[in-house]
């Protein structure tokens, strides 16, 4: 694993990052509550925003203040030409961005007042990201999910040469040659118990939402921190700033303690936000 150096945090240099993942329309229905299963719920209110665990999290480490490019693809109609828009306004380079013939993804989301949601993803044209002929470099951080296919994860793990971060969501069984070889992984609590194999991972973070979020090295706490507390308007992004922040934070060389807390920070910020892709401040202004 990439060793970590403490450098000044008051002075956190411009990470060079490169986001590989989803982008998605998010079809959201505000509602009372969540329907149960069979169930229809009437007056909600319906928003359309950009999304996609990948281009949320380089909309966010853009925002933050990281240096940022996104390898992805979006459909040829208009509502990839609205998404790839949406990464420029917030500093992404989409020059890796493809437009494939399938639609742009879209994710059909229900939040409740409380801020708690359900997801349903429609893939698209996310099934068709590919890294041919993208070039990675030993300086730079590269960050997935498991919103694209396991076997560019595969391709990811052997080709990037630099430090390599999985936000591995949704859970599912990781290869031997993955575990091996990504820096840091990111996971909410359900995740972590569904990969069992991750207690033997270098390093991992772990998300208890109102509880707050822990960092683990092959199964042993290294550092825990309590949520920040705020009011939640929508944890559909707030996991994905998370993402961002704390893979910056760790690679500008905070302590596991600090990064952690920033993360959380960020975290708090994008919840109380109604977008997915929710407005941030540089990283140095979460910092504990």
């Amino acid at each position: 694993m990439t060793a970590r150096v403490h450098r000044n945090p008051e002075r956190p240099s411009v990470q060079k990052l490169t986001v590989v993942g989803s982008i998605n329309v998010d079809l959201t229905a505000i509602t009372d509550r969540l329907p149960e299963p069979g169930e229809t719920i009437g007056g909600g209110r319906l928003r359309r925003d950009a999304g996609g665990k990948g281009a949320n999290q380089a909309a966010a480490a853009a925002r933050l203040g990281a240096e940022v490019r996104m390898v992805g693809a979006v459909g040829d109609d208009a509502d990839g030409g609205w998404m790839r828009s949406a990464l420029v306004e917030a500093g992404v380079d989409t020059t890796h961005i493809a437009t494939v013939s399938e639609a742009t993804g879209t994710a059909l989301i229900v939040v409740d007042r409380e801020g708690e949601n359900q997801i349903a993803v429609c893939e698209g044209s996310n099934a068709l990201v590919d890294i041919d002929g993208v070039e990675f470099s030993d300086d730079e951080t590269v960050l997935a999910q498991l919103e694209i296919s396991m076997e560019l994860v595969s391709q990811l793990a052997d080709r990037v040469p630099g430090y390599l971060a999985l936000n591995a969501a949704p859970a599912q069984q990781l290869p031997r040659a993955v575990l091996d070889r990504v820096d840091l992984f990111i996971v909410n609590e359900t995740e972590y118990a569904l990969m069992p194999e991750l207690q033997d991972a270098p390093l991992v973070a772990v998300t208890y939402g109102s509880k707050g979020a822990a960092l683990l090295e092959r199964g042993e706490v290294i550092a825990s921190v309590p949520a920040v507390a705020t009011t939640p308007v929508n944890t559909v992004g707030a996991g994905d700033a998370f993402c961002a922040a704390l893979t910056i934070a760790l690679r500008d060389g905070l302590s596991p303690e600090a990064a952690l807390s920033t993360a959380c920070a960020v975290g708090a910020a994008a919840v109380a936000d109604p977008s997915s892709q929710p407005a941030l401040r540089p990283l140095a202004a979460y910092l504990p």
